[in-house]
């Protein structure tokens, strides 16, 4: 059956879409385990995997501050997050040997950020030829490896290479 395209369904999408807040503050209230994806929780920032990954390992340091833009946290903070962006690519370097990154943040929704009021930084292993016809046909992503495992084999590999948190 062809997909017909109606004004209807649109209005039916915005009108039902809900509001449960903030996914990162939710999260960051949760135990850590594989269904929050808290890889990490330092003193004011956290690291979690991206729910829906680019790549395997696809992760992201949080604060546990609940703002929109870097420049709304304290110095501390914005240090501690690239410290754990720093240990992060240590850790997928470890785990799954990408031949580069892709780090950065979306700040604001003009900017392509998908969660505007709370900033991330995204830390996005990449490997030459990782984007297929699959990818750039479909607009589909082929993670090969579930998000359960993703999560234990980082964790694992976090607490081996920084026992002390």
């Amino acid at each position: 059956m062809d997909y017909i395209w109606s004004p209807w369904r649109m209005a039916y999408i915005q009108e039902n879409k809900q509001d449960d807040g903030c996914v990162f503050c939710k999260a960051a209230q949760q135990q850590d385990n594989e269904h929050n994806l808290i890889i990490y929780r330092g003193k004011n920032a956290f690291v979690i995997l991206n729910r829906y990954p680019y790549t395997s390992g696809h992760a992201m340091v949080v604060p546990n501050q609940h703002e929109s833009d870097l420049t709304l946290l304290s110095s501390e903070t914005r240090a501690e997050m690239m410290e754990l962006v720093s240990k992060c690519m240590q850790v997928l370097r470890e785990s799954y040997h990408p031949e580069g990154f892709n780090v950065g943040a979306n700040i604001g929704y003009a900017a392509g950020a998908g969660i505007p009021q709370h900033v991330h930084i995204h830390i996005v292993p990449r490997w030459s030829g990782d984007t297929n016809f699959i990818s750039t046909l479909s607009n589909t992503r082929v993670i090969p490896e579930a998000l359960a495992d993703t999560y234990w084999r980082i964790r694992e590999t976090w607490e081996k290479l920084f026992p002390e948190g």
